[in-house]
C-alpha cells in the first residue's frame, strides 16, 4: 500500500467482525512499533498482547468502570468485538536513569530536568506505527486511554511491574463493514493545515499580523 493512502485511510474503529487476526501482521506491527524514534535510544517500552478472549475478558472487566456486570455503553460493545488488543506501556525510570549515563552528561537522575515527559512521546509514536502496519495489513485499530480510576485493577489483573504505566490501549482487528464511522470527527471539521502551520513565526490567523504587529504573509 502506498504510504500517502496508509495516512489518509488511518481512522479510529470502534467496532470489529468476528474474523480472527493473522498472527504474523501483530508480529509485524510490534516489530515496526520497536523502531519508532525514542529519546537517548533508551527504549523505555513495553508492550502487553491479549489475543485470547480469556485474556480479553480479564482486560475489559478490570479497565471498564462497574467491571462486566456494569451496563455496556454502544462504545463499549463495538470495542469489545475486537479480537487483539494491544497495550504500550513506558518507563519513566528508564529515561531518567538513562540521561544519568556518563554519554548524557546528567550526574542525577531527576525527572525535574525533563521539560516534557518524553517516555509517554515515545511510547506514543510506537503506538501510532502499530495502527499504520494495521492499515497496511487490510486491519483497523483504535487508541483509546484506559481510565486513572481502572489502572489499579488493570495492573493487579496482570502483574504490570511498578515502574511501568499503560499510556493508553490498542484495539486491532477487522472493521466491520456494517458500522458507519463514528467518533468526533464525524461532528468535527478536520483543520485546514494553513490553520495550523506557522512559518517563520506565530501569526494570528484572521488578523494576518505576526504578535509584533507586523503583517506576516
Amino acid at each position: 500500500m502506498d504510504f500517502q493512502d496508509i495516512v489518509t485511510g488511518r481512522r479510529m474503529v470502534r467496532s470489529y467482525t468476528a474474523d480472527p487476526v493473522d498472527a504474523a501482521a501483530i508480529d509485524r506491527m510490534l516489530r515496526n512499533a520497536v523502531r519508532a524514534p525514542n529519546a537517548g535510544f533508551t527504549q523505555g517500552w513495553a508492550f502487553l498482547v491479549l489475543d485470547t478472549p480469556a485474556d480479553l475478558d480479564r482486560f475489559w472487566g478490570s479497565t471498564s468502570p462497574g467491571g462486566p456486570a456494569a451496563g455496556s455503553s454502544r462504545w463499549l460493545t463495538g470495542m469489545r468485538s475486537a479480537p487483539v488488543v494491544i497495550v504500550p506501556l513506558s518507563s519513566k525510570e528508564q529515561y531518567v536513569r538513562r540521561y544519568a549515563e556518563p554519554d548524557k552528561g546528567w550526574s542525577d537522575a531527576e525527572e525535574p530536568r525533563w521539560g516534557v515527559p518524553y517516555w509517554h512521546v515515545d511510547a506514543g509514536m510506537a503506538s501510532l506505527l502499530v495502527l499504520q502496519t494495521a492499515v497496511d495489513e487490510g486491519l483497523g485499530g483504535c487508541f483509546f486511554g484506559i481510565p486513572r480510576e481502572q489502572v489499579p485493577a488493570f495492573r493487579a489483573e496482570f502483574g504490570i511491574p511498578g515502574e511501568y504505566a499503560p499510556v493508553g490501549a490498542i484495539t486491532i482487528g477487522h472493521p466491520d463493514p456494517h458500522r458507519a464511522p463514528g467518533g468526533s470527527p464525524t461532528r468535527r471539521a478536520r483543520k485546514h493545515v494553513d490553520d495550523v502551520v506557522h512559518r517563520g513565526g506565530w501569526r494570528r490567523r484572521g488578523t494576518g499580523l505576526h504578535p509584533d504587529g507586523k503583517i506576516y504573509s
